[in-house]
């Protein structure tokens, strides 16, 4: 038995040799050439810990060992994996943003797949019975309304009241590199695109957020995490990501305009949804006339099935060829086209959409976090005291933020 356990453990590290010389894409690589080696790459380190545990995966598509599924690698290599936990757009990430997700067997390795986006957003008690240990592998994109981290502090609940141990695979946060935007202070305006006291982008991987997490008493216990690292890697690394992290963010282009982008839902701007150019577009019906360039939303399954202005033609801006350089020179999100498009359009007063019904809190400002920014536009104030309105909230956070980094 000694020696079956020393051949395993041979392997295993063999395979991660393997892994580890894996070439990045383009853009991978630290200014002294070693390339960026995400956490789930680095087999090595996490895999006879694995060996002998019941294991379940909170993963998505974006969840991967090299260029394969990560549930799919693991399994090849003798771990015990007895369930999946998917986030919002399901295991292999084929849900439109918003959709319920049911639980169901993977076609492909007929495991359980619990879906954690919908009713069910935390592992219950019965379904970590038969569960020693949790590996959370997904990529995340470093704002508070992309929902991942909302699935990371539910698991992290679950974990710490059910006694059981949470792994994280780290990963590169392609949006690493800036904090800004309003941050969230009051409980009302929390939702399920956002329950966290940070700003809109929060500058961290998910291996920090879940210190942060733990920190900063958003349990009610902490949750015993172990994680493996990014190798290489800083936070004002580039980092192209290797498969989309959800359907409607299918260009690294969309990644990056994501963060200012996104705003948008809030408003009566379609932001590219129904379209296959997602967060890289902007428009209305409303703004014919204003902008040449047009484009029509249409129904599209597994992206959007309802876009906002759903066979209309919308007429905005084409944001294909924007210099997302600027904004890692800038480490700002970009204002400005929100304080455009309000200016331009027509019908002010229904620029932003209604939130929850009877109360002044509009879809804009559960996205927001605040209802400051949507007064302040309104009111015409400008881009710099808008800014500086900021500052307080941004300094606080960053001094918080601090004590949970990874990485420099």
């Amino acid at each position: 038995m000694k020696r079956l356990t020393a051949c395993l453990l041979s392997a295993l590290v063999a395979v991660s040799q393997i892994n580890c010389t894996i070439q990045a894409s383009p853009g991978q690589h630290t200014s002294n050439g070693s390339a960026i080696i995400t956490g789930a790459d680095q087999t090595g380190k996490y895999l006879p810990y694995l060996k002998g545990k019941r294991v379940a995966l909170v993963a998505n598509q974006s969840s991967i060992i090299g260029g394969t599924s990560s549930v799919d690698s693991l399994l090849s290599l003798g771990v015990n994996i007895v369930k999946v936990f998917g986030p919002e757009h399901g295991f292999r990430g084929n849900a439109s943003n918003g959709a319920a997700v049911g639980d169901e067997k993977d076609a492909k390795t007929g495991i359980p797949i619990v879906s954690l986006y919908g009713r069910n957003e935390k592992p219950t008690k019965e379904q970590l019975a038969d569960v020693d240990l949790l590996v959370f592998d997904i990529q995340d994109v470093g704002c508070r309304y992309y929902t991942n981290i909302n699935t990371l502090e539910h698991v992290m609940q679950a974990c710490a009241e059910n006694d059981k141990e949470l792994l994280i695979l780290d990963r590169p946060n392609p949006n690493g590199y800036v904090v800004d935007g309003p941050v969230m202070t009051e409980d009302k305006f929390k939702s399920a695109i956002g329950i966290h006291y940070t700003p809109m982008t929060h500058g961290m991987t998910i291996g920090e957020f879940a210190q942060y997490l733990n920190g900063e008493g958003y349990l009610k216990k902490p949750c015993n995490i172990k994680i493996i690292k990014v190798a290489n890697y800083n936070h004002d690394m580039p980092y192209v990501l290797p498969v989309k992290p959800s359907p409607n963010l299918n260009t690294q282009q969309a990644v990056m305009l994501f963060p200012s982008l996104c705003m948008f839902e809030g408003t009566a701007i379609n932001e590219g949804r129904g379209t296959y150019m997602p967060f890289t577009i902007l428009g209305a019906p409303a703004l014919k006339g204003q902008y040449s360039f047009s484009y029509k939303p249409v129904s599209i399954p597994g992206m959007s099935e309802s876009p906002r202005h759903k066979d209309s033609v919308c007429y905005g801006l084409d944001l294909r060829n924007y210099d997302i350089s600027q904004l890692r020179k800038s480490r700002q999100i970009d204002l400005k086209l929100l304080i455009e498009l309000y200016n331009a359009y027509p019908d002010k007063a229904h620029f932003f959409m209604p939130g929850r019904a009877g109360q002044d809190i509009s879809a804009f400002d559960l996205r927001i976090g605040t209802d400051q920014l949507r007064k302040q536009i309104i009111a015409g104030v400008p881009e710099a005291e808008i800014r500086k309105s900021w500052e307080p909230g941004l300094q606080q956070f960053k001094a918080i933020r601090a004590k949970y980094l990874l990485y420099p």
